[in-house]
């Protein structure tokens, strides 16, 4: 039969759909009549039941064209496109149960989603999904950045290699990870490629809801990937779903150019509208945090000091000073206030955390309870009476059961005290055994504490996630999460830390997925006093350059704030700091190559200053920056933070410039990123 044909909106991307001899659903992609995904099936493994996916009818197809626009409440722009042709396959096994299923497919400009929809039915009510086999089958040997499908974490180091080189399984048992699970040699998402033909791809998945995270496994021999879904040894299965139900959506993005990558909002449209409505109670902000000091091993969590929690794996004996002290958090909002910076994060204040990283850590911690030397109510009002607002923090320690029992109480705690955001964390193995932290438990647990926390009006950064998928864009109390190998590593791990090329993959790869975390801000490069065998791997203009280049509507100053000083004055770097934006009108991405360097522009709502950060990997480079993306006819103050002359990301990392030009949009200026390096501009109009 002939196939069915969606193209997106500009006709350049097509996708076909039809059934092969055994009556079996297959899928090809073309960009520009060039094949970009090749014949690739479709269909289910079920515990208990036959497999769905052959001896199939199309009993009908349906079309249809949206093209709108949505506001964004906070984010990398104020108005979002959402313009897509839309192909609705029904299908019907030949057989007497007569199984149903659908399968929606959206193709915009700049890439497809597609997800099955099962109506409900006699003969398919409940099911166990043991297999969800939706390929992708590739066109060639791709470049590819992966971190392999660990269904515990995605703190790894990215990788640089052709698809047929990739092994996942090498990565296993690294000696920082708390939890880490890499059954088989699969890739988790965002994956991004890069062809011959030098054309961009990225997979990934939208709106994860009660669903598992799917990882992709790699055919090396067959150029292709298939969707594996992290599992339960509980369950004996991946998902348990009754009809109806609809998948989350399977996505693959493409683009000529790597920036476009980044500005695409693919993922966000294949999301639903904002459901839970106003979230003008979270305020994107800076802010600083009792944090980095008990990584670096300045102090602990632990008001016991017991132990040393400098690595998540290690404990040893240790007589360090407790960092969350009332003395101690108020030096930090002293800070804050001083230089307008809005929020206060505070670790370790609250009981249980001698325990943590114990056998039997159901029920540690609870959220209200503080240490001796920590005076909350003080602490609070001294913020409040500074204008610093306090981001709590709740450490479950990879116990969901728990936490949902705690979160109503812990939430109105919250509220009483005129706090709106919450950092979460999930380290380690997840209680209860046979559940892993990306599959369809911990899926519900993470969307049940959005769900929460919105009835409360607070807004959730959650660390130890499962990855975003957009949902923000239908729960944006949903502000941030980690989900990647943070800034935290360069402080104890074992391996030396994150590469310099680490941020550059990361802008490509996770970046695509949602809002970081990441904590960037470390200006004491090589942790002079504290750490002798670990440094950060990039120049203090790489640090300020990250503030543009990961998005995130809270950025940490990670350091401590005596390490913001030079010669007893605030750091001359510190400025920008203090200027660049968090919340963006538009983002323009000028450059970039994967894994090498990028260059990114944000203009500030509001404001209508804009923010330029760059930054490179190993290698020195010579770029030329052109500023066509300013209004015409109007004249700007240009402060470039640039590496200085003798910059080196190893042998001189701090070495700094700055200088000061006017410009307009008809200005260029030539750029030196020196190996590891990196420049910020702050531009204001005159």
């Amino acid at each position: 039969m002939e196939p069915f044909k969606v193209s997106s909106p500009d006709s350049d991307i097509r996708l076909e759909f039809n059934l092969d001899e055994n009556e079996a659903p297959f899928y090809k992609v073309y960009h520009k009549d060039k094949l970009v995904i090749d014949s690739s099936g479709l269909s289910f493994d079920f515990k208990n039941q036959a497999s769905l996916g052959a001896g199939l009818n199309v009993l009908k197809t349906e079309t249809s064209t949206v093209n709108e626009t949505w506001q964004m409440p906070w984010g990398e722009q104020t108005e979002v496109a959402n313009h897509y042709n839309e192909l609705i396959v029904y299908l019907e096994e030949a057989t007497e149960t007569k199984r149903k299923f659908n399968i929606h497919f959206r193709v915009f400009n700049d890439g497809l989603g597609f997800r099955y929809d099962f109506p409900e039915q006699e003969h398919l009510q409940e099911v166990i999904i043991t297999d969800e086999n939706t390929e992708f089958n590739l066109t060639g040997d791709h470049k590819v950045w992966w971190i392999p499908g660990d269904w515990d974490i995605y703190e790894h180091v990215y990788n640089e290699s052709k698809l047929s080189e990739i092994d996942a399984l090498s990565k296993r048992d690294h000696p920082n990870l708390s939890a880490t699970h890499i059954p088989e040699n699969a890739v988790n998402t965002p994956v991004t490629m890069k062809t011959d033909e030098a054309l961009y791809l990225s997979f990934h998945e939208a709106d994860l809801t009660d669903y598992s995270g799917m990882t992709l496994k790699v055919d090396k021999d067959g150029l292709g990937l298939t969707s594996e879904l992290v599992g339960s040894e509980r369950l004996g299965g991946k998902v348990r779903l009754a009809a109806p139900f609809k998948t989350p959506w399977r996505t693959i993005q493409i683009a000529e150019r790597a920036g476009d990558l980044i500005e695409s909002k693919l993922i966000l449209n294949l999301n639903e509208p904002n459901k839970i409505g106003d979230v003008s109670y979270f305020t994107p902000m800076k802010y600083v945090g009792i944090w980095w000091e008990m990584h670096i091993g300045k102090s602990t969590w632990d008001f016991e000091a017991t132990q040393d929690m400098t690595t998540y794996t290690q404990g040893k004996a240790s007589s360090k000073t407790h960092g969350a002290n009332t003395k101690n958090a108020k030096r930090y909002i002293d800070f804050a206030s001083e230089h307008g910076i809005k929020g206060l994060l505070v670790e370790g204040w609250n009981t249980g955390w001698n325990q943590w990283l114990s056998g039997d850590r159901e029920g540690i911690f609870d959220f209200m309870t503080s240490y001796p030397d920590y005076n909350f109510e003080e602490v609070i009002a001294y913020a409040k009476a500074k204008g610093v607002e306090i981001i709590m923090h709740h450490e479950t320690s990879a116990a969901p059961r728990t936490y949902e029992k705690q979160m109503d109480e812990a939430y109105n705690f919250m509220k009483k005290h005129g706090i709106n955001s919450v950092k979460t964390g999930y380290v380690g193995k997840i209680i209860p055994e046979g559940e892993y932290h990306h599959g369809q438990y911990m899926v519900n647990h993470y969307h049940k504490v959005l769900e929460e926390a919105a009835k409360k009006k607070i807004a959730i950064n959650a660390h130890e996630p499962i990855k975003a998928t957009g949902k923000r864009r239908t729960y944006p109390n949903a502000i941030a999460r980690e989900g990647l190998r943070g800034q935290e590593f360069n402080a104890w791990a074992s391996d030396g830390g994150n590469p310099t090329s680490h941020l550059s993959t990361v802008a490509f790869t996770r970046m695509l997925s949602g809002p970081i975390d990441f904590t960037p801000g470390v200006f004491n490069i090589k942790m002079d006093g504290y750490k002798e065998n670990n440094q950060i791997n990039t120049t203090l203009a790489h640090q300020l350059a990250l503030y543009v280049v990961i998005y995130s509507p809270i950025q940490m100053l990670c350091d401590l704030p005596e390490h913001y000083m030079e010669n007893g004055q605030i750091h001359p770097m510190f400025q920008f700091l203090k200027d660049v934006g968090v919340d963006w009108e538009q983002t323009k991405v000028l450059d970039g190559e994967v894994g090498d360097f990028v260059i990114i522009a944000r203009e500030e709502r509001e404001t209508g200053d804009w923010f330029v950060g760059g930054i490179t990997d190993e290698h020195a480079r010579n770029l030329q920056l052109n500023f066509d993306f300013l209004p015409e006819g109007t004249s700007f103050q240009a402060v470039i933070y640039k590496d200085g002359p003798d910059a080196h990301w190893d042998e001189n990392p701090t070495d700094y410039a700055i200088e000061t030009m006017d410009i307009t949009s008809k200005s260029t200026l030539d750029v030196h990123l020196v190996a590891g390096g990196g420049f910020a501009i702050s531009i204001k109009k005159n």
